[in-house]
């Protein structure tokens, strides 16, 4: 038995490890090197007739070992936006230019014992219109035979909310938000997380930017998580999957599925082709706006401004999919390259379960990003 719980622990820290764990499965193991990283990433979206966002935003991000149980890392962020939003559904004619920066900033302080770790993290963004701040905290530990690995965490964030069309816009909302997961070795191969999140906020949630658009001044989030790593040895390859469950106070439910297959090619290469479908029920005050040319706006019949509507394609009833790819280099010893592109797609039609909301201009959004990486 210790023989197969040793072999078992040892995925923990292998390259079967999920995305975005890996450092709460080795909460007993400080980092032996820094890092420090430079990425870019390019978004762009659009509907038909309408070339909307655009986004630059290169990023640093730096690991630093202190010692044999601290460290510390933090990633600087600039973005560039420009573009046209629409100012309500998917209308072209309602479309402003805009132009912005957005500068980001966080740090992470983590301490580690023999088989757990905490750490402290702060966070920082703002642009013209819009300041959050945010601070955290989390918690990891390991059974003695390292198969199994527990995290908490617990953040509060504060956001101040502006207009650049009303100046006399100044609103805040707070939000606290909980988390807790668990990630197991089942087998020599396989290797299950299951993520459970809550998101308690209040303040401001309307978009200043969209009329009409009333959003309730209280909104609960909830998140599930569940994913799935299984490792053939034949094929020096991983297949990486997840199902994820999304519900809110605004009557918002949401389901994803993705599936990713890693593909190391040799000791210098990694391939990972990536898929995703979500499906989306719309907000409980969300409405299928009718336009009219001597209406305007088009504000849902018999309003009176008096209760909530909006009319944000992001509330609305809407299916998805994304396909992805990702290649990651290893140049030497202490240099990799990894560049990766997505593309996402939205249609009302391709929602599971139901119609979705009529009246959606399709929607499509690509992302491009490359990163250079050396570790010290």
């Amino acid at each position: 038995m210790a023989a197969t719980d040793s072999r078992l622990g040892s995925i923990l820290a292998a390259a079967l490890l999920l995305p975005g764990v890996a450092t709460q499965a080795n909460a007993e193991t400080a980092p032996e090197r820094g890092e420090v990283a430079l990425k870019y990433l390019s978004y762009r979206d659009w509907q038909p007739g309408l070339d909307r966002v655009h986004v630059q935003a290169p990023s640093v991000y730096v690991l630093a070992p202190i010692g044999s149980r601290w460290s510390v890392e933090g990633t600087v962020v600039s973005d560039s936006v420009s573009g046209a939003s629409p100012r309500y559904h998917s209308a072209i004619s309602g479309a402003s230019r805009m132009s912005e920066r957005r500068n980001a900033e966080d740090v992470t302080v983590t301490h580690y014992d023999a088989r757990s770790a905490w750490s402290l993290g702060t966070a920082y963004s703002g642009e013209h219109d819009y300041r959050s701040r945010t601070v955290s905290g989390t918690y990891r530990w390991s059974t003695e035979d390292n198969n199994r690995t527990w995290n908490v965490g617990l953040s509060y964030g504060n956001d101040a909310i502006g207009s650049s069309d009303d100046p006399t816009l100044h609103e805040h909302r707070r939000t606290w938000q909980t988390t807790a997961g668990v990630t197991q070795a089942v087998t020599a191969i396989d290797l299950v997380q299951a993520t459970f999140g809550a998101n308690f906020g209040d303040g401001y949630f309307s978009d200043p930017y969209k009329l009409p658009d009333i959003r309730p001044n209280h909104r609960n989030q909830y998140t599930s998580l569940l994913r799935w790593n299984h490792r053939i040895d034949a094929l020096q390859g991983t297949l990486r999957t997840g199902w994820r469950y999304y519900a809110d106070t605004f009557g918002v439910r949401a389901n994803t599925l993705d599936a990713a297959w890693v593909q190391t090619l040799d000791d210098r290469f990694q391939l990972t082709p990536s898929v995703r479908y979500t499906t989306q029920r719309a907000a409980r005050f969300y409405f299928d706006p009718v336009y009219s040319a001597s209406l305007g706006a088009p504000f849902p019949p018999g309003y009176d401004g008096t209760h909530d509507v909006s009319a944000d394609q992001r509330l609305s009833a809407f299916g998805a999919l994304s396909a992805g790819l990702r290649l990651d280099v290893k140049l030497a010893s202490n240099w990799t390259l990894d560049a990766s592109y997505e593309r996402y797609e939205q249609r009302a039609g391709w929602r599971a379960g139901g119609k979705g909301s009529p009246g959606l201009a399709a929607f499509t959004a690509q992302w491009l990003q490359l990163g250079v990486a050396r570790s010290f």
